[in-house]
């Protein structure tokens, strides 16, 4: 054993490693790409040959990481909180038939929603599928529960899903490691047809052994090192909380609690703690990250009679993050703010970066769109979602993964004239290829722009799964390849590109344009490199 400081994020990978997994499977999100990252730059993963190559979205990551523990190896499968909605019919379904090798769902979550569309909390997910939940509390915890998650997969023979939020990602900490385990060799279930062909007479029957897993589950959560009761003398008020909220409720309490505290880290919830604390406690305090999902629990199976104070009656904020000053004002303290944020940094929006192409993009865009009346143009995530920021104030939309194509499918269905789509090259792949099918099919007349900047440049520059193949995707799904036209944006480039642009809103059908350039951040990191 050795100690190491990790990020949240590198402790999960690191303990993957560890514990003998053969594939990581993820699509780079905002907490959570640093999981695969590490794995990807492992010595240990590159001798073992264990696989780490980006999926093309988290539906395929999943159904991927599925087939390996189909196999009988353990599997790690990683997503931002938002990639589990992408996801979700593989996920709701992997608790249906089970597992064999071991499987573990990072999904990290982003409350205050600092690089995300929504802070949902994917708890709720775990619920929804009623497969067990893992929540750390430490770097060390989170090390430990992955350590130990694989095995405690493999045993109820269900995937676990392990929720992280930003803070526990992309903050650090000294972490013991462990020995390394050896892979799992291959080994495919003799009952796999049983299990794993969810025809409806089937289904019936897994869905029958699942609700009888939820007592197997309660029971090993009930029996696990990582809910822990902290007795203490004052039970006006008893203490339930989750996660990282453990952490600000002791920095409340840096010389021992005062009132009785249930810490929750393995869900479903530990029934007999939580009836000890509510039996004990005159009032329940619930603190967790995200949304009320422990506290809508308690007020369902603790019935009238016990007085639970959280997110729902406003004694903790419903948005954002938790903090410790939130959290000592839920317990009555006097909390004082000394310091403001100064007015430089305060609401500071980010920028396209100088020399990106994206600009060049919307500038060239902006100036053909302003000749026709009433022009939309419906972005995607990405960096270029920022052209909704001055000074380009280009978008008119941006939704979801893939909604630029099929939004404005919609509206030009609707009589939208123009009806612009702008989506990036790594989004396109994602999600945006079903889409442009659709508008193959009924000859939409849309104007579909992949700004390439041959990276996915958003999460830090990951491979990109349509690099040097998106001429040939769209010519395969069926746009005229007279209609496919790349550019090139540069300032020298600038006028033609308004004439292809213009050319093709003209166009009545299917247009794609694809702008090509690569980030500039990549492209400079490439000659530094290369200067070495």
């Amino acid at each position: 054993m050795e100690k190491q400081l990790f990020l949240g994020d590198e402790a999960i990978a690191q303990a993957a490693i560890d514990a003998g997994i053969s594939g990581v499977y993820a699509y780079p999100g905002t907490p959570s790409t640093e999981i695969t990252e590490y794995i990807q730059g492992s010595a240990v993963a590159k001798e073992r040959g264990i696989h780490s190559r980006w999926s093309a979205n988290e539906k395929t990551a999943m159904e991927a990481a599925l087939g390996m523990s189909y196999a009988g190896k353990r599997s790690l499968c990683c997503m931002k909180h938002v990639g589990l909605n992408v996801a979700a019919d593989c996920f709701m379904n992997a608790g249906m038939s089970g597992i064999n090798g071991g499987m573990i769902i990072i999904t990290a979550d982003d409350p205050s929603m600092h690089s995300s569309q929504n802070e949902q909390d994917n708890r709720v997910y775990g619920n929804f599928a009623m497969i067990p939940m893992l929540e750390p509390s430490s770097q060390q915890e989170a090390y430990d529960m992955v350590y130990e998650g694989f095995e405690l997969s493999e045993k109820l023979g269900y995937p676990i899903l392990m929720r992280i939020t930003t803070r526990m990602a992309h903050s650090r900490a000294g972490v013991v490691t462990r020995s390394i385990k050896d892979e799992n060799t291959m080994n495919c279930p003799p009952d796999g047809r049983q299990r794993f062909i969810l025809l409806p007479a089937l289904a019936r029957k897994r869905f029958k052994i699942l609700l009888e897993s939820q007592k197997v589950f309660t029971e090993s959560s009930e029996n696990s090192t990582y809910n822990k009761y902290f007795d203490a003398p004052d039970k006006e008020l008893g203490i339930i909380t989750t996660g990282i909220a453990f952490n600000y409720l002791s920095e409340n309490y840096p010389d021992g609690f005062e009132h009785p505290v249930l810490k929750i880290s393995q869900y479903p919830l530990p029934r007999k703690l939580v009836e000890k604390i509510a039996n004990e406690c005159k009032e329940i305090l619930v603190l967790e990250e995200g949304y009320p999902v422990v506290e809508e629990q308690l007020k369902g199976f603790l019935g009238k009679g016990v007085i639970v104070h959280g997110r729902l009656d406003g004694t903790l904020q419903r948005d954002g993050e938790l903090t410790p000053d939130a959290v000592g004002k839920a317990l009555g303290k006097d909390i004082n703010s000394y310091y403001a944020i100064p007015e430089v940094v305060e609401q500071r929006p980010p920028a396209l970066c100088q020399g990106c192409g994206h600009r060049d993009v919307y500038e060239a865009m902006n100036e053909v769109l302003a000749e026709y009346k009433d022009p939309k143009v419906f972005g995607d995530i990405g960096c270029y979602t920022l052209g909704a920021l001055p000074p380009f104030r280009a978008i008119d939309s941006c939704i979801d993964m893939g909604a630029s194509i099929t939004m404005a499918k919609g509206a030009s269905d609707a009589g939208v004239f123009p009806a612009v789509s702008v989506i990036g090259d790594s989004t396109f792949t994602h999600s945006g290829m079903t889409g442009l099918l659709d508008c193959v099919n009924e000859n939409t007349n849309i104007t579909i722009v992949i700004s390439d900047n041959e990276t996915t440049a958003m999460t830090g520059g990951q491979d990109s799964a349509g690099t040097g193949r998106l001429e040939a995707i769209c010519a395969g799904i069926g746009v005229d390849p007279a209609h496919i036209r790349v550019m090139i944006p540069l300032k020298k480039n600038y006028e033609e590109m308004k004439t292809i642009i213009r050319e093709e809103i003209e166009y009545k059908g299917v247009s794609v344009l694809i702008p090509r350039r690569e980030c500039i951040q990549t492209l400079t990191r490439k000659k530094k490199a290369s200067k070495k």
